[in-house]
């Protein structure tokens, strides 16, 4: 049927009324720098909005499922700063599983934990630390690691990339120590020519070996003179160094995970214990705290507030597995695992009624292959953080452009330095941001772009024009 001709001009005004309030498209310099890149538009999902915005200001692709890459951090992030609070922390506890008297244990040594995602080297010496102040000074028995708290299924470290050296690609575990890494410390002396390096911690089960020469000449790539040979046996693991480095480069550090969970964690407890003098005769096995030990001490993380500003601003995947882990542990039921906590994560949305369809989590860090979301669902779950009781804890762990974390030293020499926090994320084919701009003209607004495709390595100067267009006020005085 044929509209009036009086209805007419009012159709073609809805029709242009319409045209107005959709998104922008991407802004002109986002796009070329795409184009250079060879990034089709295909591969690309961006979405900005006002905090306080009725709807976006910019849509593009935003209702497909990407991977998120890191920017998967922020779903963790803020589930587990509301559901388990900004303040909460974590323990590890020591047990006597025998009589103690005189100093000597009849009897294990239990150690239990329960999830710490940072339980540090340093911590670790101080929980000793305090077993030795309470009179321990020899343990007849074994080592015994309580690990229950999570389940540990079997794990592949190098599933991902093929590097399963790597101190990322290590595996989540209830009793997690130090990240399971050894931090190789180089430190080059152009008077003597020599490089001393230092293996710390060194735990008992490592076989190690350097023998460097500090050269001269400017530094440049200082791995590139170093040839380092590493042979992981799982209980047991040699590492060795030769070649040389320029002694310009200064102090430099290499981390590299070289023994099975259980056996750093017996490695280095040995270490530090004989180091405060004490002794132990056994070995270590895995098991549960028995209903007749007695907790001899307890140590405890710092909160998760804190945890969380270390997640976010450094993209620590580790870490980010193990607060993962916890939700499922506390919001369901022991043990710990993945299906646990994702069902943690969707009853958490689905109580603020964000349903998020497309959403994939494998492990919550999006050091994944599987992990989706869509830009707009991002952006929304960031427009309700906003709202919430806990935006502050969220808000300042999340790199602040050109000064600190992922994002210290982009867009420096441009105005918006200072003025946004973002969260980024990188894979071999996607280059993520997420978080939040604050305007020249003082308004906030939430910003998302996923770029997944080969060459999403060279997106990062579409970013960055995203960023200042949005900054600018590219995005109007719109809602």
């Amino acid at each position: 049927m044929r509209p009036r001709p009086f209805e007419l001009p009012l159709l073609l005004i809805f029709l242009l009324a319409a045209t107005l309030a959709r998104a922008q498209p991407l802004p002109p310099a986002v796009g070329l720098a795409l184009q250079h890149a060879h990034i089709p538009l295909s591969g690309v999902a961006a979405y900005v909005r006002g905090v306080d915005g009725a709807r976006p200001l910019l849509s593009h692709n935003a209702a497909a499922a990407m991977n998120p890459a890191s920017t998967m951090k922020l779903l963790t992030t803020y589930a587990a700063l509301e559901q388990l609070g900004p303040s909460y922390t974590w323990k590890t506890e020591a047990y006597a599983g025998g009589k103690l008297q005189d100093g000597v244990l009849q009897g294990d040594l239990i150690l239990k934990g329960y999830g710490d995602p940072k339980l540090t080297l340093e911590q670790f010496w101080l929980l000793l630390r305090k077993l030795r102040a309470l009179g321990l000074r020899e343990i007849r028995g074994d080592l015994v690691q309580d690990r229950s708290y999570f389940e540990t299924p079997a794990y592949d470290p190098g599933k991902f990339d093929a590097e399963p050296l790597r101190a990322y690609n290590v595996g989540p575990d209830a009793l997690l120590l130090n990240f399971k890494a050894v931090r190789f410390q180089f430190h080059p002396d152009a008077d003597t020519g020599i490089v001393t390096v230092i293996a710390e911690p060194r735990p008992a089960g490592l076989e190690f070996a350097a023998a460097v020469r500090a050269t001269g000449g400017a530094c440049g790539d200082w791995r590139a003179g170093i040839k380092a040979d590493f042979q992981n046996k799982g209980a047991t693991a040699k590492a060795s160094f030769s070649g040389s480095m320029p002694a310009s480069c200064g102090e430099h550090y290499w981390n590299a995970s070289l023994l099975a969970q259980p056996d750093y964690v017996y490695g280095v407890f040995r270490q530090l214990w004989e180091e405060l003098g004490g002794s132990i005769k056994g070995g270590w096995r895995d098991g549960v705290v028995p209903a007749d030990a007695k907790l001899l001490a307890t140590g405890e993380s710092a909160s998760s507030a804190e945890l969380v500003r270390d997640i976010n601003k450094f993209s620590n995947n580790v870490m980010a597995r193990q607060l993962f882990l916890t939700l499922g542990a506390e919001m369901l039921a022991l043990p710990g695992n993945s299906a646990r906590s994702g069902q943690a994560v969707r009853s958490w949305l689905a109580e603020k009624k964000l349903d998020f369809p497309e959403l994939v989590l494998e492990n919550g860090s999006g050091l994944s292959r599987e992990e989706r979301i869509s830009a707009e669902h991002m952006g929304s779950l960031l427009l309700e953080a906003w709202r919430s009781a806990v935006m502050p804890e969220l808000m300042s762990s999340l790199p602040l452009v050109a000064h600190d974390g992922t994002m210290r030293r982009r867009l420096r020499s441009e105005a918006i330095a200072g003025q946004a926090h973002i969260k980024t994320g990188s894979l071999a084919d996607a280059r993520t941001l997420a978080g939040y701009v604050l305007d020249k003209h003082g308004r906030r607004l939430v910003v998302v772009l996923f770029i997944n495709h080969p060459n999403a390595g060279a997106g990062q100067p579409a970013q960055d024009a995203l960023l200042q267009w949005v900054y600018e006020g590219g995005a109007g005085r719109g809602n």
